[in-house]
């Protein structure tokens, strides 16, 4: 198997400040895997035995609510760490994985874990601070559902992904992966005929270009007053 280079991974916040030997070592226990769009990365309530980074693509995570109803937690980016269930003690994964389009990942043993914490322990500092971080844009979607009526939300959303995964074209900012209307509204607690109907609505005012599984902000501005934001 050929050898991963460091450069694979000088990028990710997860091993922000280690030096090309710590990396060259990190990498040396890791494997490829080639996520087909569609494919799992993990299953929710699956034995939690693994953990990853994505280095190419953008995969989409789901969880079933206690109605069977999905709801989308997340979208995963390149240099994301995911499905650490052993940094805060959880034996299976709290959601499912999906690749949104052909994805490329790292993918660790949890046997290394604790090889890695105890080699470098500002892994641990940076996993722990960016799982803080995604738990508290967790509550704060939670307070917005019980705040903010629908199409704040659904702004608020639309200007996240833009800002998360956003690439300049002609018509204004291109969310770069696809994003379907189901998707946003399982992002956003809402339907998928409100989704449509708003993305019309906008549409019709100049604010976006929405097309098949895809969205463009044209008046971020705009956006910004209607989720509350300016």
């Amino acid at each position: 198997m050929s050898r991963l280079h460091p450069s694979l991974i000088i990028g990710a916040p997860v091993f922000a400040g280690l030096d090309a030997g710590a990396l060259d070592d990190i990498l040396s226990r890791a494997q490829t895997v080639r996520l087909s769009k569609g494919d799992l990365a993990f299953r929710q309530d699956q034995r939690a035995d693994r953990f990853f980074l994505l280095l190419h693509g953008r995969l989409r995570v789901t969880r079933l609510n206690a109605e069977g109803g999905q709801v989308v937690v997340r979208f995963i980016a390149p240099n994301d760490l995911f499905g650490v269930g052993m940094a805060i003690g959880a034996a299976t994964y709290p959601g499912t994985a999906t690749a949104v389009v052909d994805s490329l990942a790292l993918v660790w043993p949890n046997s290394a874990w604790t090889d890695l914490v105890a080699a470098y322990p500002s892994v641990a500092v940076e996993a722990l601070q960016s799982l803080g971080a995604r738990l508290q844009d967790t509550q704060e979607r939670v307070l917005d559902l019980s705040t903010l009526n629908v199409e704040q939300r659904i702004a608020g959303a639309v200007l996240s992904l833009a800002a998360q995964a956003g690439r300049a074209t002609e018509d204004g900012t291109l969310i770069d992966f696809p994003l379907s209307r189901q998707d946003l509204a399982e992002l956003t607690g809402t339907t998928l005929h409100t989704v449509s109907r708003t993305l019309s609505a906008w549409e019709a005012k100049g604010l976006v270009v929405s097309g098949r599984r895809r969205i463009t902000v044209r008046d971020g501005p705009g956006l910004e007053v209607i989720a509350g934001k300016n």
